[in-house]
Parts: C-alpha cells; structure tokens; sequence
C-alpha cells in the first residue's frame, strides 16, 4: 500500500518560522507550501522548493487569506471574483518559483478560513476549481471525502486525493471539530499512534463521542503549527512502515 504523508510548510515569513522546516521535509511526501498571504514570502517559498527537491518531496500549493495576524483563519468579507483572484495569484506565485527550480507544483490544499468559505458554497467551490483547471488541469485537489471542494474538483475533471489529519479530532458526521474546544487537537503519542494504526489498517477513525466511522483517505496530514508537530510527523511515519507501507507524493496517488 501507498499512502502519502503531507504538511503545511513554509508558514513563517522573513525570520520568523513556524516550523523545523528542513527536518520536516526529510519526513514528508508532500509540501503545502504558503503561498505569501497568510504565511510565507518570495524567499520563504523559493527556500521550500529547494529543499522540497532536495529530498525529493512533492509540493503543492496552500493559499490562505490575506490575514497575517491571523494566521489566515479568521474568515473576510470578499466577493467571489476576489477570493478567486486571491487563490490564482497565490498559485501563479509558487508555480513562477517552482518552475524556475526546475521543480512542477503538483497539488493544491486551501488553507484554513479560505477552505472554509471555498467548501460552505458549491458555486463558489465550482467558481475555484473551474480556475485551478483553467491553470493545469493536472494539479491534485487535496479534499475531505463528501466535500463540496471534491465534488466541485470532480465536476472541473480534475482529481483528488482524500486526507486524514492524525492531529485533529472528528465528530461522528466526519466532521473536524472545532479548534478551541476540548479535544479538537490530538496529541498525546498514544492517540496518534492508535489513531493512525487504525486508519492505515481498517479504514476507520474514533470520533470524539467513541464512535467509528469511515476514513476513505489515501493521505495524511500534519499540521506544521501543531505543538510538537516534528515529533507528531515523526510518529505518523513510523506507523506508515510499522504496517509495511510506503509513502508517495499526493500526485501518484490521485484518482
């Protein structure tokens, strides 16, 4: 079995960084690199290239909203032209750099509140991938299974790839809980392992209540932001083998 293993990289700007992102990117399959607006900058983003290739790691793309102190998870009020702009002027930005690193933007992953708004409204979520398609009808859709984003991605012929995320809780609709209330973040080394031995060996996942309900993924996700995060990538990996898997990008893995 091949399953990728991917990460929201690239999110500090200037001197600041968010992350231990050279020893991220020895872990991962995949890069969501910040493409400037909620994180990330020119040198940041052309930094995370390199390294992506490097150590041979697929990168994508991750636009958020133009809200820094908010580390683009507060929703804003724009029309859908110009949360469009917004998200191809992102893309466009990270395929300049990449391209002139000899390097192909493979994937796409909303980030945040942008996701949010994109997955809340079917025209809007036609709106964006009808202009991803428009871009390079190759680009993978990173999705949650049953989401509008999906739906909109399939109906744009473009294809995708369900995630996972070991860090965060589910409600029993499948559903992430909200962050901020008690249990949204799973980090304990326990959890996760269990929580990921289980996708990658049943398909399943606990919800908060207890229940288990269906996981039909192919990747999984780790939030760089996440307190110990490294760590957490870490174990996620060491579980990936442990059941004998091995880890492609999001690209060779799409449907």
């Amino acid at each position: 079995m091949k399953i990728d293993l991917n990460s929201d990289m690239g999110e500090g700007f200037g001197p600041y960084r968010l992350c231990d992102d050279e020893a991220m990117m020895k872990i991962v399959s995949s890069a969501n690199i910040a493409c400037g607006f909620h994180g990330g900058d020119p040198d940041t983003m052309a930094r995370m290239v390199r390294l992506a290739k490097e150590n041979g790691v697929g990168i994508g793309a991750h636009p958020g909203l133009p809200d820094r102190m908010g580390f683009g998870r507060r929703e804003m009020p724009f029309q859908a032209d110009e949360l469009r702009q917004q998200m191809l002027y992102q893309l466009g930005a990270l395929i300049a750099i990449a391209r002139s690193e000899d390097m192909t933007v493979g994937h796409f992953s909303f980030h945040a509140a942008m996701g949010n708004m994109v997955n809340r409204d079917p025209a809007l979520a036609d709106l964006m991938m009808n202009a991803i398609a428009a871009v390079d009808s190759r680009i993978v859709v990173l999705v949650t299974a049953g989401s509008e984003i999906e739906k909109a991605a399939k109906r744009a012929k473009l294809k995708t790839l369900a995630l996972f995320l070991a860090d965060r809780a589910y409600d029993v609709s499948g559903t992430l809980v909200a962050r901020g209330l008690p249990g949204a973040l799973v980090k304990a080394e326990t959890s996760v392992r269990k929580r990921v031995r289980r996708f990658l060996v049943d398909g399943t996942v606990e919800a908060i209540d207890g229940s288990v309900i269906a996981m039909p993924a192919r990747s999984i996700l780790v939030h760089s932001d996440t307190p110990g995060a490294l760590e957490l990538a870490r174990i996620v990996r060491s579980e990936i083998e442990a059941v004998g898997a091995t880890l492609a990008p999001a690209r060779e893995l799409a449907s």
